[in-house]
């Protein structure tokens, strides 16, 4: 078996052709954390399609319908810009908790993490045993009961992706509708069919044979974490002063016996005794293995542990350092725009622009302009609107289309054509006039963009003949 090194990946032979890892079983008590902390992201995972929250999912992105509801907010696509400080601070977040606590979120909340550890490598170990029994059974020649272990360990692996690719495409259909997707034809439903059978193999590929290489390749959050760490970030570490030099029992004063369980039990197959690596996604399956050595041989336990780069090496960790100060400012700032930005969103949205074509028209006399007013309700409940013009109106200014109530149901919207017009002799100039709608319901109250009447530069009479440039604002 190749032994790992700090200079090549473990993952990779001599020769540049794959390793398989297969970690061992653990017990410890931060494994049982960790599995409890699985269980519930699998659990909320599945459930959010399933929770009603003012009448729809608790996490529903309704492309189809340019709503997307999160926990009872619903945004409209106009509110989209919303979403920019919800994923920037999720972003911005992840760094923060990285300074504090390294990768922490690799190795326990990560869903990929989340789903090779605790659903896949529980298949596997179920159909092909232990980690001794997964080596054998690899470099064993092919039999009848290693095709029928392989057939029945890869035909889980495939049905348990399509529940999770079911489960992702129900974020965006709902339950209910991907039910009846499922009754019928996938003809029917060419776009969602794809959708579900491009993530299932993607989860196949990805879980039954890329695995780690994922995370050691792909993922760029292990490649920036010397970036966002420091020396008293939180680590999982090896306390080299206390264990080497190593040896077997009773022959060196070090209290690393060599074991190498450490290495057994890694997920990406490293040496945690090397040091700090881009492969280690702080996962601690080393620490619980460590620590009981350590108990079966009555010696302190700690000797790999969860420390800073400092503590590691006899220092005192700061928790309080000039980093982490500065990063709880923009954290609570940002916190403090999202709040500001989700309370001036408004229960509705409404909008007046100018129609498609020329700004304005004149014929008989009549100079007109015509606008688009469009009335959206964001609400879960039908409501009652109130419109109304405001502004400095020529008592002349004839108004057509306008409509001063409208009612929408749930999540409806409605288009009204406005046409204002007035004698072509007595127009004077430009003037400004605005649509204030009023949500008799919920009492929100918005106006619209300044709509401007238009006309041509200078009076006309009745009958001057108008060029090209009098259609030019």
């Amino acid at each position: 078996m190749k032994l790992p090194t700090i200079n090549t990946l473990s993952t990779i032979h001599t020769d540049g052709s794959r390793s398989f890892v297969h970690p061992a079983d653990v017990k410890g008590r931060l494994t049982s954390l960790k599995k409890l902390t699985a269980l519930i992201l699998l659990i909320v995972y599945a459930a959010l399609p399933w929770i009603p929250v003012n009448g729809y999912p608790a996490v529903f992105l309704d492309v189809q319908e340019r709503r997307f509801h999160f926990m009872g907010l619903t945004l409209a696509m106009q509110d989209l810009w919303v979403g920019f400080f919800l994923i920037t601070g999720l972003a911005f977040s992840l760094f923060y908790v990285t300074a504090l606590f390294g990768r922490l979120w690799c190795g326990w909340t990560c869903p990929y993490t989340v789903f090779l550890e605790h659903v896949y490598r529980r298949i596997e170990r179920l159909i092909d045993g232990d980690a001794p029994s997964r080596r054998r059974l690899e470099d064993a020649p092919w039999t009848r009961s290693k095709i029928a272990r392989r057939v029945l360990k890869h035909g889980l692996f495939l049905f348990v992706s399509a529940v999770i690719a079911h489960i992702f495409l129900s974020y965006f259909v709902s339950i209910h509708q991907l039910y009846e997707m499922m009754k019928g034809s996938p003809s029917q439903h060419l776009m969602a069919f794809g959708v579900m059978i491009f993530m299932t193999g993607a989860l196949y590929f990805a879980f039954s044979w890329f695995r780690e290489q994922f995370c050691i390749i792909l993922c760029p959050y292990g490649r920036l974490q010397s970036a966002l760490t420091d020396d008293h970030s939180l680590i999982v570490g090896y306390d080299q002063k206390r264990g080497e030099p190593r040896g077997k029992v009773g022959t060196t004063s070090g209290s690393c016996i060599d074991c190498r369980r450490c290495v057994q039990v890694c997920p990406t197959g490293i040496d945690i005794r090397h040091g700090m690596q881009l492969e280690c996604i702080g996962c601690a399956a080393c620490v619980d293995a460590c620590d009981d050595i350590m108990t079966k041989l009555n010696r302190p336990t700690g000797l790999v542990r969860y420390d800073s780069h400092v503590g590691l090496h006899g220092g005192q960790t700061k928790i309080i350092r000039p980093r982490i100060i500065l990063y709880t400012l923009l954290l609570f700032f940002g916190v403090g725009v999202f709040l500001f930005s989700v309370s001036r969103l408004s229960s509705m949205n409404a909008s007046a622009v100018r129609m498609i074509g020329a700004p304005f028209y004149v014929a008989d006399g009549v100079l007109r302009n015509q606008f688009l007013i469009r009335v959206i309700n964001k609400h879960n409940s039908p409501s009652r609107y109130k419109l109304e013009m405001v502004g400095v109106m020529p008592p002349e200014l004839s108004v057509a289309g306008f409509v001063e109530s409208l009612e929408l149901p749930a999540l409806g919207e409605e288009q009204k054509t406005l046409v204002l017009s007035m004698p072509a002799a007595t127009f004077n100039g430009p003037f400004k006039l605005q649509v204030k709608v009023t949500d008799e319901v919920h009492g929100d109250t918005v106006t619209t963009r300044v709509m401007e009447f238009l006309g041509p530069d200078g009076k006309l009479k009745s009958n001057s003949p108008l060029n090209a440039k009098d259609f030019i604002q």
